[in-house]
């Protein structure tokens, strides 16, 4: 179901699974060489299930659960419900910025579709969605769509309850990552744990007052930058740690065909300019700047940069490689 201000019953079960950002999607990423595509990330959501239904957790996606707005593949969409209708307990999604087409979830969403035929139990606004009777506790959960602002104060959004868990998915300046208009993490008043999605690497926990932040990374390797990264979903269950499960990936997904830069050092060196590429990406919207669809405005922008701080050529490589990756994989930034 679509959450309008209503809550979901009461669950009891014995934690929660969290799956990062699937990104479900029927067109491959640019340099992903699967030979069949979205199979490894289905296989993914495949092997949540398992480990859901086997240890009685219910599953939270932390947004993203689409790349697009409007999956067109009514194959692949059928296939995506089979796998999520395979959870005992239906799971919980957050709303990504790749799955609504304007600020918030419409009926011309997919990810709506799914919500309108209880495949899924979809949080469109933010706020308390259910309490979970776990293990002689109970757990508040609340949940914040990307675009809506994280509440600084969540107390009296459930009452009697020993712990309260807040999902959210935005930029946050985790140790690390310094990407542009980040917010840091603060002190959510009444709030034990704020899980994040949007953040597609595994960043380090941070605590703030009584609140720690965490960020566990995406179920889907995308991009280059994400070589290193090891897909997990994160299990939360009464001692109020998470803890992670390995999912099955393969190491050699990435055309690397074409970089200037060792493969020793391609991971180390792509998370150097990644946050300049991201930087340079959503300076488009302050500056004015009118997007184009094959990027070239930005590329121009890009070109003159290098000209002015002679940047050398190995770098220059690797932000080209992530424009042109971007141009064929996102819609929107």
């Amino acid at each position: 179901m679509i959450l309008s201000g209503q809550r979901l019953d009461t669950r009891t079960c014995k934690g929660l699974l969290i799956i990062g950002d699937p990104h479900v999607s029927s067109r491959r990423p640019g340099r992903r060489k699967d030979a069949l595509w979205p199979k490894p990330v289905l296989t993914k959501l495949e092997h949540c299930a398992v480990i859901a239904n086997e240890r009685d957790l219910a599953p939270v996606i932390l947004g993203d659960l689409f790349d697009r707005p409007v999956e067109s593949d009514e194959a692949l969409k059928a296939q995506l419900i089979r796998v999520l209708k395979r959870f005992t307990h239906r799971p919980i999604v957050n709303v990504g910025n790749h799955d609504i087409q304007h600020t918030t979830l419409s009926d011309g969403d997919t990810l709506a579709l799914l919500g309108l035929c209880d495949v899924v139990d979809v949080a469109p606004s933010s706020g308390p969605v259910l309490d979970l009777q776990l293990e002689g506790q109970r757990i508040g959960i609340g949940m914040t769509p990307y675009g809506q602002a994280i509440p600084e104060d969540v107390r009296g959004s459930f009452s009697d309850i020993d712990r309260q868990v807040w999902f959210t998915h935005h930029d946050i300046a985790f140790e690390g990552a310094t990407y542009p208009g980040a917010l840091p993490p603060f002190a959510v008043e009444g709030c034990d744990m704020l899980i994040n999605g949007h953040i597609h690497k595994t960043r380090k926990a941070m605590l703030a007052g009584r609140t720690r932040w965490f960020n566990p990374g995406n179920i889907t390797r995308q991009s280059v930058d994400l070589l290193d990264h090891l897909p997990r979903a994160w299990i939360l269950d009464a001692s109020g740690e998470l803890q992670a499960q390995d999912l099955p990936h393969p190491a050699d997904i990435f055309d690397l065909t074409g970089r200037l830069v060792e493969a020793a050092s391609e991971s180390r060196v792509a998370e150097a300019v990644e946050s300049a590429f991201v930087s340079l990406l959503r300076a488009e919207e302050p500056t004015g700047m009118k997007r184009s669809d094959d990027g070239s405005v930005l590329r121009d922008e890009i070109e003159a940069k290098f000209a002015a701080d002679e940047t050398p050529g190995a770098i220059q490589a690797i932000v080209r490689s992530l424009l042109a990756e971007a141009v064929t994989r996102r819609e929107k930034v």
